[in-house]
């Protein structure tokens, strides 16, 4: 592998498919990146964004040949009259040029202003303002940029309102998001439509393991478990059960062979099992027998098979997604912006499979988020078609992720497994989304007040579908 560079890399790679946090009922505010995100105590649902955000450029993603730029079809170059072009996001998007990258980015930024007469802002807007203010300007007629991101579980109330369109109304035949997608990908569906576009990235998100100790503890590799199709949850939590030991006899693990904060744990194997809090059709999704079966085996992995190391007392505290780091955790489903610089070796494997799932999706991707263009937005495809063609800059990578994948593994095996079977495999979780929707309280009984699942779902069926029912 070619000398790699600093982690920070990873995140600008992977700012647009990170799964990543949610809200805890005793967390603090702040950057997902470096602190929980806050709870909104105004709609009770969990407020986070994607913790490689304030590290991505805006409008610089990927690279090679624009289809759209280069096709002798596509629409000529306008002269805009010194237009100004918005691109607004809660991290600046300015390329700094103090990479070579970036010098390229900035480069092509400056080549394509001339190209149109244009001058093209990226505006930095604080994330706990952003959706108030993309929401207010969208409504008045008069958006707060010609481009904006958003977290698909924040778009969902602006598109049932018709604040954002669809990537019909904006993009051409000859877009090449509508070709190759060499640059510009179309980003997954949301309430049946197509609305986001994003660069290409990578992003692994699974389950994470302590190389070191498993060596140690002399446990089966995963990567070998997984190969010989023999990973699921019943092999996760025999290994688990092996990586608890109690050296000293005094009673207490020395080592744990699993942590994680649970409602997260809950949405990933849910959806290894096929199941998620919020379906796809915004309907209750915890009422599920897929589901019911994923909270049973959480409230077994976190309170009765003693497996799980909880460092600070609360199973449900978004900090418990760092106490792997300590070093005596064996496995723990997290992410890639989490794990890299740590003393010991990892490595990755998919997160284990449920009896009921078909292995199509591995974790839950809470933070996905990409780039829309609001209603009301003058000339939207030649917005659109600047976007494109601030997207043809030829990396320096010799793949996609390159950077970030060397920075945080030391084995091909480990690229290849992110690369190959956990890239793409997210699949889009709503549930912090949705105003009131008791998605968190569901997990606070059943974990935290050991309340017995089947009551607790019929609990907060009704409540939930009250909040589903006032969003659409």
């Amino acid at each position: 592998m070619k000398k790699v560079k600093a982690l920070t890399f990873l995140l600008a790679t992977t700012m647009l498919t990170l799964t990543a946090c949610g809200g805890g009922s005793n967390n603090a505010g702040g950057n997902a990146a470096n602190n929980p995100p806050a709870n909104d105590a105004s709609t009770g649902t969990a407020t986070g964004n994607d913790p490689a955000a304030n590290n991505a450029p805006a409008g610089n993603d990927a690279s090679g040949n624009n289809a759209a730029a280069t096709n002798e079809d596509a629409p000529a170059p306008l002269d805009l009259g010194g237009r100004e072009i918005h691109i607004s996001a809660w991290w600046d998007g300015t390329p700094k040029g103090d990479t070579a990258d970036s010098k390229k980015a900035l480069d092509k930024l400056h080549e394509i202003e001339k190209k149109y007469n244009v001058k093209i802002k990226y505006d930095n807007i604080p994330f706990d303002k952003y959706m108030d203010k993309f929401t207010t300007a969208a409504l008045s007629g008069t958006p707060m940029a010609d481009i904006s991101i958003l977290e698909f579980k924040r778009a969902l109330a602006p598109i049932k309102q018709g604040l954002i369109l669809p990537l019909s109304e904006y993009t051409q035949g000859t877009s090449d998001i509508n070709n190759e997608q060499e640059h510009t990908v179309k980003l997954p569906q949301l309430l049946g439509d197509e609305y986001f576009f994003g660069g290409k990235g990578v992003s692994t998100v699974g389950m994470f393991y302590n190389r070191d100790l498993f060596k140690k503890l002399g446990l089966p590799d995963p990567q070998d478990l997984y190969a010989g199709g023999q990973w699921n949850w019943d092999k996760f939590l025999e290994v688990a059960k092996q990586a608890t030991t109690d050296t000293n006899n005094d009673g207490k693990p020395d080592t744990w062979g699993f942590s994680d904060w649970a409602p997260g744990a809950a949405r990933d194997f849910g959806v290894t099992n096929g199941a998620l809090f919020v379906n796809d059709d915004l309907t209750v999704g915890f009422t599920d027998p897929k589901m019911i079966e994923t909270l049973e085996f959480i409230n077994r992995l976190y309170n009765k098979e003693n497996v799980v190391k909880v460092k600070k007392g609360d199973k449900n505290s978004w900090d418990e997604t760092s106490t792997f780091k300590d070093g005596d955790v064996a496995m723990s489903s997290n992410f890639d912006w989490n794990v890299g610089g740590l003393p010991f070796e990892v490595g990755v494997v998919p997160n284990p499979q449920g009896p009921s799932g078909d292995g199509k999706f591995t974790y839950a991707n809470t933070a996905q988020n990409g780039w829309v263009i609001p209603k009301g937005v003058k000339d939207p495809q030649i917005v659109y078609q600047i976007y494109e063609e601030l997207q043809d800059v030829p990396s320096t990578e010799e793949y996609l992720g390159q950077n970030g994948l060397e920075a945080l593994f030391k084995n091909q095996a480990d690229i290849d497994m992110a690369l190959q079977h956990i890239n793409n495999t997210g699949r889009i979780s709503l549930e912090e989304g949705v105003a009131d929707y008791p998605w968190f309280s569901v997990l606070d009984d059943i974990i935290k007040k050991n309340q017995s699942v089947t009551a607790t779902v019929k609990k907060y069926e009704a409540p939930a579908q009250a909040a589903l029912d006032k969003l659409k």
